[in-house]
């Protein structure tokens, strides 16, 4: 019995050991189970993929049977057709007899026709002056169009009795001074012929030259002009003015080169006038596109203003609108931005560290020649905003090395004027007038003007209110044109002083009080005037 005990004792084990057994053997089966339950998952996630993958095969092929199916049905069907086509052309053979018979017939109708021709030469004739007189038609069809263009119902009222009689003055006027002119150029060309002009300038020749086939073709336009006045031809007449336009400024810039600031521009002036006010009077109907263009124009810059489009091509040609507005605001910042530049460029590389006024106009921060320089490429480049940079630097590159040089030579030749010179540099052309570095320069500024500054420009005058614009606008151009007259006159006083003239007129003393020679060279400090190289005087 005492063994029994004993032995059931060393059977047993200790609790320590127990414990010890049992927690080694739980965590052996949690591990299993974790293992069994990821396993699991896996591979349940491996059969729905490809439970997934199968359906979508299966799909896959259902649609293309189904579109195979469709397309052999399809030829069945054409197949189909094309037999019971022949079937039927086999049961009726004489359908096919009479389509071969329309062929031939066709055939030899215009075989008889070619033949009817040889022999009869007067049928190809008349189907010439068919030809001819459907041709004919169309043409007067356009002549009639063009002509309408160029009449309006107001060329039915008759033109009052002034009027006609002040046509009448212009053909004589006109006509009357024609040989003047006529004996001008004669006298003009024997004198320089005879050598008598080799005291002058050939630039002197050259204007004065000009100035007189100005004078003609006025003249000429004139009579012209008369004509449609007698005539009652009013739109006629009304467009015409647009050459008259043309020809007053080319003459009053040859009469500003010769004379300077005279009294002849008194007649360029009125003449001007004149022909503004006949144009509105004579054809009403441009007055009324133009107010009711206005009004239609006004409603799209209200809807534009508040779109955020304002100011571009509604068209997609061109990037802006080439309106007075875009234009007159264009050369108003150019001419800013280029002064700052100007100056900067100077102050930092041409004399470091002195500051220069290289301003252009008698008053204000503007420098013309950059404003008109970036209309001009505006006008001429704003269809290629979207082209190579490569075309838009070199047309840039001659418009502007071509502005430059044309603005030299007029204001050389009105005043003695030498704003720059470039006859000392590599690649001087016309006389150091421009150079090939700064017809370079020119072109970058084409392209950064048309790539980068005109759409800035054209975000910073949409600042302006539309409903504020033609207040704001109209008031600034009359600022700016009295700035350049007043900027003329001063320049032609300033070159009268130098050259000795007395200082008798009321304007001329107005402008030796208020802009005397110390203030225009201080004013015009990259300016110098020598009179010996105006064509006047000479």
């Amino acid at each position: 019995m005492g063994e029994e005990k004993h032995y059931e004792r060393a059977k047993t084990p200790k609790p320590a050991e127990a414990e010890r057994h049992d927690d080694g053997h739980g965590r052996d089966d949690g591990r299993l189970r974790d293992i069994e339950h990821r396993v699991g998952d896996d591979l349940k996630k491996a059969v729905e993929y490809e439970r997934a993958d199968i359906a979508e095969t299966g799909r896959e092929w259902r649609d293309q049977l189904h579109n195979d199916g469709a397309e052999l049905a399809a030829d069945l069907e054409r197949d189909k057709e094309k037999l019971r086509q022949a079937a039927d052309d086999a049961r009726h053979p004489e359908r096919v007899a009479e389509a071969a018979e329309e062929k031939l017939a066709h055939v030899a109708d215009e075989t008889l026709e070619v033949a009817h021709a040889v022999e009869h030469p007067s049928v190809i004739v008349a189907d010439a002056k068919q030809v001819v007189a459907e041709k004919k038609h169309a043409l007067d069809a356009t002549a009639a169009t063009i002509a309408a263009e160029f009449t309006s119902p107001a060329d039915e009222k008759r033109l009052p009795v002034v009027l006609r009689a002040f046509g009448v003055l212009l053909i004589v006027g006109s006509g009357a001074a024609l040989p003047g002119i006529a004996k001008s150029i004669y006298h003009a060309v024997a004198l320089f012929g005879s050598g008598g002009m080799t005291g002058e300038g050939t630039s002197t020749i050259v204007v004065n030259f000009l100035h007189l086939a100005v004078l003609v073709a006025l003249a000429i336009t004139f009579i012209v002009f008369g004509v449609r006045l007698i005539r009652n031809q009013r739109r006629w007449a009304a467009l015409m003015s647009y050459a008259l336009y043309v020809l007053i400024v080319a003459g009053g810039l040859c009469s500003i080169m010769l004379d300077g600031i005279s009294y002849d521009l008194v007649f360029y002036l009125v003449v001007l006038i004149i022909t503004i006010a006949l144009q509105s009077y004579l054809d009403p109907t441009l007055l009324e596109e133009r107010r009711a263009h206005r009004k239609a124009r006004e409603a799209e810059e209200r809807k534009e203003g508040e779109a955020g489009t304002l100011g571009r091509d509604p068209s997609g040609k061109g990037y802006i609108t080439l309106n007075f507005f875009n234009l007159f605001w264009i050369f108003v910042v150019a001419s800013i931005l280029g002064l700052f530049m100007e100056e900067i460029v100077h102050f930092l590389f041409v004399v470091p560290g002195q500051w220069q006024d290289r301003a252009g106009l008698l008053f204000g921060p503007f420098s013309p020649i950059y404003g008109c320089g970036a209309v001009l490429m505006t006008l001429f480049l704003n269809r290629f905003h979207k082209s190579n940079w490569l075309i838009i630097f070199l047309v840039a590159a001659v418009i502007g090395g071509a502005f430059e040089a044309l603005t030299s030579l007029f204001m050389q030749y009105a005043f003695g004027a030498v704003a720059w010179d470039y006859s000392n540099m590599p690649g001087s052309l016309f006389g150091g007038r421009t150079s090939l570095p700064f017809m370079g320069c020119w072109g970058l500024l084409g392209v950064v003007w048309i790539k980068l500054l005109l759409p800035f420009m054209l975000r910073v005058v949409n600042f302006i209110p539309w409903n504020w614009r033609y207040v704001l606008t109209t008031v600034a151009a009359c600022f700016i044109l009295v700035d350049a007259v007043m900027t003329l006159q001063s320049l032609d006083c300033w070159y009268e002083r130098l050259s000795g003239d007395p200082v008798d007129t009321p304007i001329q003393q107005f402008y030796d009080h208020e802009f005397n020679d110390t203030y225009m060279a201080d004013r015009f400090q990259s300016m110098t005037i020598h009179p010996s190289d105006a064509v006047r005087g000479k």
